[in-house]
């Protein structure tokens, strides 16, 4: 999730000189590269990575903007200031299209789009939008993860669609999202539609047979999850919600019939903070998840290192009501000693929430991994798993993978003042967990970390462990072995593994089952997958860095079916857009058809792309 900082190093010195005034004198002399495709990702970590010094540390004698009040700027302001205002000397080594999406990423917002994103400007209206259906009556697949207790296993009635058909696979319809760059979103099925959130801060209700466009919302910034679908009460004729978060940490209900916003709330007020998981939708309330992008910019000496603390909040999915708040690190920052530039410092900080919590109502819990510390050293409920007392928020336990992991990006090329003395592997529990019950009645939960290692917990003892299998046959780098999360059905958890393969472990031992090799030659640097997987009977799904979407046998791995996304496409709603490559949300099955974004374009040197795909057997 992080590697883009690195390969954008070059292009990050010159962002220095586009935003800060004060950048040192030796970044005047680089020369800018290539102009390439930047997602608003990339050039949000440009800023984060190499101007936090001028415009994050509250130093009033710079008189830089704070970051705070850049972020409330519209992208059209931002973007004048770079190529006409008082910061056009500092953009002259800067390429259009850098100064366009740095403009993008601080503000949130897209230039130019106008009202070419609204579901009111595309020609592919639905001619009727009759009320909603019950979104629990029919083939669904709501949320990240299917169920409550991220199984990513569609069950038979919910599928309709069997082994034997996934060979039948065609395209059926695609939609595209207006100067789209990265497709982050995971469709949600429910009632007969698909709603899909996007890269420039739509969020999209669609007919799921057809692909017409029911409606849109423009939320405040970009979002990168799944969408929960339910009940809610006590908002006018309103009967459905969709939840979900963005990139600014702001959490929102509007109406699934008609798109009008009931509430919003934020869930974080540090500025470093976004919604990264999906929220968790469980009888009444939303259980939303916060992590962060500060790692990424805090070792620069300029840089106050660290106050942002991975969280979970709980909403009242009526009203917005915040019930609870547990941070992933119980003790609040504290000013620790001020570095060589007169820097304060802070600790502790990290445990970033990446992923979407499982809820256990038997134990009456929820369960989520944490990522590494920022700062030393490291505590314990980092790179862990977490497990809270779901009406209050109170720790129950917790199981930590990789002890004194405080990791910040770039310290391992050019060490600061502000990094970890002992710097750590960076080894999140970047993955959604998994609950299943096995056939004797016991329980059991998977939790899979970057390092590799896979662990079987026991959810009834307080987190026990009953195995653990390590994936790894190297130590992992920072970009790590797994990531985005598994599959489970009854008897296995599959998993997607970065070094390029599907794994299938057997829940009861955790022993291997199969391997299937899905290496790809078209990109070297990322030779394997990482995304999400999802299963139904007899198959898994999961897409890979060279754009193809594999459809694998869950009995031994053998390969069902394929398709290459990563080429243009024809679109319902005549938008130009084309797929990419495979990251962190996995294709949907509901209803006989299967659904998925392509274009995940978080690092340098994968795809990028703007689509919705459907698919149908013939």
């Amino acid at each position: 999730m992080r590697r883009q900082y690195f390969h954008f190093m070059g292009v990050g010195v010159l962002a220095v000189q586009l935003l800060c005034p004060h950048a040192r004198a030796a970044a005047q002399d680089q020369t800018a590269p290539p102009s390439q495709t930047l997602t608003t990702e990339m050039a949000y970590g440009i800023f984060q990575k190499n101007c936090i010094s001028c415009h994050g540390t509250g130093n009033s004698a710079q008189r830089a903007p704070q970051v705070s009040t850049i972020r409330q700027m519209s992208a059209e302001a931002i973007y004048a200031a770079l190529t006409a205002g008082p910061m056009a000397v500092q953009g002259t080594k800067l390429s259009d299209e850098e100064k366009r999406r740095v403009a993008e990423a601080l503000s949130g917002q897209t230039l130019g789009l106008g009202d070419e994103g609204d579901a009111k400007s595309m020609p592919n209206r639905c001619a009727s939008n009759p009320p909603l259906t019950d979104p629990a009556a029919g083939p669904a697949w709501n949320g990240w993860g299917v169920d409550e207790f991220n199984t990513r296993f569609q069950g038979a009635d919910g599928a309709r669609i069997t082994a034997e058909e996934i060979p039948r696979l065609k395209l059926k319809w695609a939609f595209g999202f207006p100067k789209g760059v990265s497709a982050w979103g995971q469709p949600t099925i429910a009632s007969g539609r698909v709603f899909i959130v996007s890269d420039i801060g739509y969020l999209y209700s669609l007919d799921a047979a057809t692909g017409c466009v029911y409606w849109s919302f423009h939320a405040k910034a970009p979002m990168r999850n799944a969408v929960s679908v339910g009940p809610v009460s006590g908002q006018g004729t309103a009967k459905y919600a969709v939840y979900f978060g963005d990139q600014k940490s702001n959490v929102y209900a509007v109406n699934a019939a008609t798109g009008e916003q009931l509430w919003t709330a934020a869930a974080e007020t540090n500025y470093t903070a976004r919604i990264t998981g999906a929220p968790k939708l469980y009888d009444g309330r939303l259980y939303v998840p916060v992590s962060s992008w500060e790692e990424m910019s805090a070792r620069s000496a300029g840089y106050p290192c660290c106050t942002f603390r991975g969280s979970v909040v709980a909403f009242d999915a009526n009203t917005g009501r915040k019930i609870w708040k547990t941070y992933t690190i119980a003790k609040e920052p504290k000013r620790t000693k001020k570095n060589s530039e007169g820097t304060q410092l802070w600790a502790p900080a990290g445990g970033a929430v990446w992923n979407t919590p499982v809820v256990d109502a038997k134990q009456r819990a929820i369960y989520f991994g944490t990522g590494d510390s920022y700062t030393d050293p490291a505590g314990k409920t980092t790179d862990a798993l977490m497990a809270l007392q779901m009406d209050t928020g109170k720790l129950l336990w917790y199981f930590q993978d990789t002890r004194k992991d405080a990791w910040l990006a770039g310290c391992e090329q050019d060490p600061t003042e502000n990094c970890p003395m002992d710097l750590g592997p960076d080894w999140d529990f970047a993955n959604s967990a998994i609950l299943r019950t096995l056939p004797d009645g016991k329980r059991i939960l998977i939790a899979a970390a970057k390092s590799g290692n896979v662990f079987g917990l026991d959810p009834d003892r307080k987190g026990a462990l009953i195995w653990k299998t390590g994936l790894a046959t190297k130590r992992p780098g920072i970009d790590g072995l797994l990531r985005w999360g598994g599959a489970a059905d009854s008897e296995n958890v599959y998993l997607a593994v970065q070094s390029g393969a599907m794994v299938a472990l057997q829940l009861e031992t955790g022993k291997r089952r199969w391997t299937a090799p899905l290496i790809s030659p078209a990109i070297a640097d990322f030779p394997g997958v990482n995304a999400a997987v999802s299963a139904i009977p007899g198959v898994a799904f999961v897409g890979g860095w060279d754009g193809v979407l594999h459809a694998l046998s869950t009995v031994d791995g053998h390969v069902l079916w394929e398709y290459d996304t990563a080429k243009e496409f024809t679109t319902v709603n005549a938008v130009a857009a084309n797929g990419g490559s495979f990251g962190a949300p996995g294709p949907t099955i509901a209803g006989g058809m299967v659904f998925t974004t392509s274009g995940y374009a978080f690092f340098d040197g994968v795809k990028t792309g703007n689509v919705l795909l459907a698919f149908s057997a013939e």
